[in-house]
């Protein structure tokens, strides 16, 4: 995941030269520091105020329990998993078999919050903070709760999931009450991730259609927010311009072929600016 968050950055425009064994970088052409910090301190440093800006897990945040300290700008569409209640196979019918079990865990206050509020005795949830998977094995543990990606290394060490805690994915946070300077560079850096993501998902496609076919094309192509049309020298014909979904350009084309459409052709999106989607958190001056 590192490397797709640098990837973000330097794409949104936050160059940065690092130096070897430092965790801290200026950035180019922005009044912007980045600090690197392990997954699970970025949440605290951004609840707390020390950190604008952060990117990280929503596990992490659920973990840290500054859900109300944090507002969350943007999900990032990578690091999906579960975070799951875990068990030696066959061992476990129903989760609340578990209560008042050994839980080894590297998510201990998620933990304890899950069974508290099911169970009437209290779980005895030991932090583990590395291979969680073998604690069963060990017998250090009757269950573990731990992240589930595609069930691999779960399935290895004998488990199966019994209850999924939650599902979480890495996501862009900033602390509430923003204001001034700080505001408006959060607001900036929200607006180029953004972009970069719509850009990542979307081509350009262009193409010529009678005229008398617009509102048929623009229930194929409806753009962002609409088409953009302009005239062509034939009177009869219209040139139409919309952002489309990559994982559809095919099946788009197809359609508009149908529809008596001609010279159609597709563009790479780079980059792009748009509205900010999701809450309004920015202060005023």
């Amino acid at each position: 995941m590192h490397e797709k968050v640098i990837n973000i950055l330097k794409n949104s425009g936050l160059d940065f030269i690092r130096l070897p064994r430092l965790d801290i970088a200026e950035c180019k052409r922005i009044p912007i520091t980045l600090v690197f910090l392990p997954a699970h301190d970025i949440a605290d440093y951004v609840g707390s105020g020390s950190v604008d800006i952060g990117i990280t897990g929503e596990d992490m945040v659920a973990e840290s329990g500054v859900q109300d300290k944090i507002v969350t700008l943007t999900k990032l569409d990578f690091g999906k998993c579960s975070l799951c209640v875990q068990a030696p196979v066959g061992t476990v019918k129903d989760v609340k078999e578990l209560c008042g079990k050994r839980i080894a865990t590297s998510f201990p206050n998620v933990t304890r919050t899950f069974f508290k509020d099911m169970c009437e005795k209290k779980t005895d949830v030991k932090y583990v903070s590395g291979s969680v998977e073998v604690a069963c094995a060990l017998g250090l543990a009757d269950a573990v709760v731990d992240l589930v990606e595609t069930g691999t290394t779960m399935r290895a060490a004998g488990l199966e999931v019994v209850a999924k805690i939650m599902d979480t994915e890495c996501v862009l946070i900033t602390k509430k009450d923003l204001s001034g300077d700080s505001a408006k560079l959060v607001e900036k850096v929200h607006q180029r991730v953004e972009g970069y993501q719509i850009a990542q998902k979307f081509s350009m496609i262009s193409y010529n259609l009678p005229k008398t076919k617009f509102e048929l094309a623009k229930q194929i192509t409806p753009g962002r927010e609409a088409p953009t049309v302009a005239v062509l020298d034939d009177p009869d014909w219209i040139s139409i311009s919309a952002l489309v979904e990559i994982k559809s350009v095919n099946d788009i084309m197809d359609a508009l072929i149908d529809l008596g459409a001609k010279s159609i052709l597709i563009f790479a999106v780079s980059n792009c600016r748009f509205p900010t989607t999701g809450p309004s958190v920015y202060g005023k001056e």
